[in-house]
């Protein structure tokens, strides 16, 4: 299943937060969507969600604009993980995941075994089966991020939208959601704060800046040193992990010394990239 904004634009009070963004993610690709706070990440990503109707422009989910099919279709294609969820704190865990379900049945449907064993598989994943009969609502907010994960895997959509999946995780979940993020194979956008997370699990970025996508492209050609400074205001280095042998940048205030370090010209571009002319895979 493919994603794709088409020039979107988003409005609010008359002020614009998203401007003009074309940005296709092809079936398969994970890709993560960077920019410091208010560049319009999560306000882009609320278009794909059906909670604000772009002012101009489309988001399209397999060709077709989300605008135009039923919650129930759009939530059959797409599953969605967003930073903020208020539930009833009478529900449990594993109710909360079987919500997941809810689009594949019909009204007044009851939960069949195969829909038992897709919900146990979604928990086993996200490493939370033992806290199938918790209160959600006791649970800590990483744990709850991991249940929440699993029941957009319920859903069994061929698309994931996750708006900061690893917020409020201790460092081994950050990685044990991302590397089943990269496991399951599905077509994947999902914003991040953590841009070495960015360089060492998506296959490409899509970088905004003040409303606008400025570059896209595959992470270290898109994830210069220049760059990261321009966009972020930081330093930034980019390597290899000694441990992992993946791609890694490593950040630091611009507050003290040179934006760049030996060697790091060569790999900078003279001014931050534009989206008509992004490093790498165009969109």
């Amino acid at each position: 299943m493919e994603l794709e904004f088409e020039g979107v634009s988003i409005d609010i009070a008359s002020a614009r937060i998203v401007s003009e963004v074309s940005l296709h993610i092809a079936p398969g690709d994970m890709v993560g969507l960077v920019g410091p706070n208010g560049s319009g990440k999560s306000t882009l990503l609320r278009s794909a969600y059906r909670v604000l109707r772009p002012t101009g422009g489309a988001a399209l989910i397999g060709g077709e604009s989300v605008w135009n099919m039923s919650a129930r279709e759009a939530a059959r294609r797409r599953a969605i993980v967003t930073q903020h969820t208020v539930l009833g704190a009478e529900f449990s865990v594993e109710e909360v995941v079987a919500m997941g379900r809810t689009p594949r049945k019909r009204m007044l449907d009851r939960d069949t075994d195969g829909d038992r064993r897709i919900v146990e598989q979604a928990l086993d994943d996200v490493h939370m089966r033992w806290a199938a009969q918790r209160s959600f609502a006791t649970l800590s907010g990483g744990e709850q991020q991991r249940v929440l994960l699993a029941r957009a895997l319920a859903q069994e959509a061929a698309l994931l939208i996750l708006d900061e999946p690893t917020n409020h995780l201790d460092v081994r979940a950050q990685f044990e959601v991302l590397d089943l993020l990269r496991h399951l194979g599905m077509t994947t956008l999902t914003a991040l704060h953590d841009l070495d997370h960015a360089v060492s699990y998506c296959d490409r970025v899509a970088v905004m800046a003040e409303g606008e996508l400025v570059a896209v492209g595959a992470p270290t050609e898109v994830l210069t040193p220049q760059l990261v400074h321009d966009v972020f205001g930081v330093r930034a280095v980019l390597d290899t992990h000694p441990i992992t042998g993946r791609p890694r940048i490593t950040v630091a205030s611009a507050a003290h010394g040179p934006t760049t370090t030996a060697g790091d010209d060569a790999r900078a571009p003279a001014s931050t990239p534009r989206a008509e002319e992004p490093p790498g895979h165009a969109t």
